[in-house]
């Protein structure tokens, strides 16, 4: 019989041009389903799902972030448990982690496209300028390199640049691999104000130290995003800690001179654990009122696990979390190496898994958000980290979070 299914994603032009030709390879295999999409840019797309969602008019199977199965199905009432139909999705491909980051309401509501976390990248050639030949892979390392750039290169120069969030990032880093508990757990923050404290001063150690410049330091340089500022296109900037899923966005960045230095560096333990976390960047999900769960399933079994599917997909929705995705995705060509190569060491390195709240617009924004404003007010000398941890838990509270 012939069936009809939705799906919807949103992305750009090359992400669409992917989904559509996989489209029609599912289609010559099973021509009896026809599959209707319904694709766009991310601008405006989440307040358009939220509201077919709430509507019950959500496409069959949606491409979903997230944090949207906290914020739109916490209970399970929106999508389907995708374990009932590990007869048709091969849900062995992809790891534990991965699996259990899309578990809600003790529902496997999505299964992964991608899983995405931070690392650090450096320009060795800036290293190598200031007489360091290796990438740092500890707190002395980078303490050490900040002196000798400074000394042997001069004060415009940095082995780190950071902004506000990626702080926060950094902090929590820290902190998890110092003590060797989750940041978050159950929206309740782990830590005391005492241990947070230590963290902010982990970070004002750093810029005290030469290795990263200070938030001032980088307004009056001009300008919004690192990769497009001069100090890290002509090497002064010699390193970042991003997203495993940028790297080809800051090394495409660098000028002739500095291209060729560009390093997937290695995580830094600052204690006796590993710290960080990953998380899913996005997922596929079936929602409730699908009528055809079974084909809905087939479908993204064929897309993120058959080799046809997923050699057409490749790493247009990032380094694919599915073993058997990854391996024909590879076997294509279609995967850049670099990238490949930075998430390869997150998704060895962290045991983390990223909380729904500590991206919530109120905390993470840029210029307004809560994270930028503690680490300013330190950074401009209006609060100490003692005084400012007060206004990093309100915020958190504000929020959601249970603060112990």
């Amino acid at each position: 019989d012939p069936i009809e299914l939705t799906i919807s994603w949103w992305g750009g032009d090359s992400r669409h041009e992917a989904y559509q030709k996989a489209l029609e390879a599912f289609h010559e295999k099973y021509p009896n389903i026809t599959v209707s999409p319904t694709y766009g840019a991310w601008s405006g797309w989440e307040e358009k799902q939220s509201t077919a969602l709430a509507a019950d008019q959500g496409s069959d199977v949606m491409q979903v972030n997230w944090n949207w199965l906290y914020q739109y199905s916490p209970t399970g009432e929106k999508f389907v448990d995708l374990r009932e139909y590990s007869d048709v999705i091969d849900l062995s491909q992809w790891s534990d982690t991965a699996k259990n980051a899309c578990i809600v309401a003790d529902s496997l509501q999505a299964v992964p496209i991608s899983m995405t976390g931070r690392i650090f990248y450096w320009n060795m050639n800036t290293f190598k300028q200031a007489g360091i030949e290796a990438v740092p892979t500890s707190y002395d390392d980078l303490i050490a390199a900040g002196k000798a750039f400074q000394e042997k290169l001069g004060d415009d120069f940095y082995p780190l640049a950071i902004g506000q969030y990626d702080r926060m990032i950094l902090m929590t880093f820290y902190l998890e691999s110092k003590y060797g508990k989750a940041w978050v757990e159950n929206n309740e923050c782990q830590y005391s104000e005492e241990e947070i404290v230590d963290g902010l001063n982990f970070i004002k150690s750093l810029e005290d130290n030469h290795v990263i410049p200070t938030r001032p330091t980088m307004i009056a340089a001009g300008f919004d995003s690192i990769d497009k500022s001069q100090e890290w296109i002509d090497g002064k900037y010699a390193g970042i800690f991003e997203w495993d899923s940028a790297a080809t966005k800051y090394s495409s960045a660098l000028d002739d001179d500095n291209k060729d230095g560009f390093t997937v560096g290695e995580e830094i333990k600052f204690g006796d654990y590993n710290g960080g976390f990953s998380k899913v960047s996005m997922g596929l999900a079936i929602t409730k009122t699908c009528e055809h769960v079974a084909e809905a399933a087939t479908l993204i079994q064929f897309l993120l696990n058959e080799e046809k599917g997923a050699s057409i997909m490749g790493s247009e929705c990032g380094i694919p979390a599915s073993k058997a995705g990854l391996a024909a995705a590879q076997a294509a060509g279609a995967v850049k190496d670099l990238v490949a190569e930075a998430n390869a060491k997150v998704m060895a390195f962290t045991t983390n898994k990223l909380d729904p709240l500590f991206e919530n617009n109120d905390l993470k924004a840029s210029g307004t958000g809560i994270y930028q404003e503690v680490f300013d007010n330190i950074d401009y000398g209006d609060e100490t980290p003692e005084e400012a941890v007060n206004g990093l838990l309100d915020g958190m509270e504000s929020v959601g979070y249970t603060i112990a």
